[in-house]
């Protein structure tokens, strides 16, 4: 083990489609009915995608987001575009 600090880095290429999708995937659990902010935070904390309905091809959208790149712009629009 070492005691260096490892760089984490991810490609975020597509922001927009990125924003797109979530938005997608936001609406369609809340036509359902759900919480969308808790079932999304679920899928990101587990990667089970059970979290996001079918509904409107919510899940599947989902599954195409690289998760570490989603929660990598989560984090940034939260501390610097705010």
């Amino acid at each position: 083990m070492t005691d260096n600090t490892i760089k984490f880095t991810v490609p975020c290429d597509d922001k927009e489609n990125m924003r797109r999708i979530l938005r997608c995937v936001f609406d369609a659990l809340n036509e359902k009915g759900y919480n969308p902010i808790n079932q999304i935070v679920g899928y990101l904390l587990t990667e089970d995608p059970t979290y996001i309905t079918n509904y409107n091809g919510a899940r599947s959208m989902i599954c195409k987001l690289d998760r570490d790149e989603l929660l990598q712009e989560l984090v940034q629009c939260y501390l610097f575009d705010r």
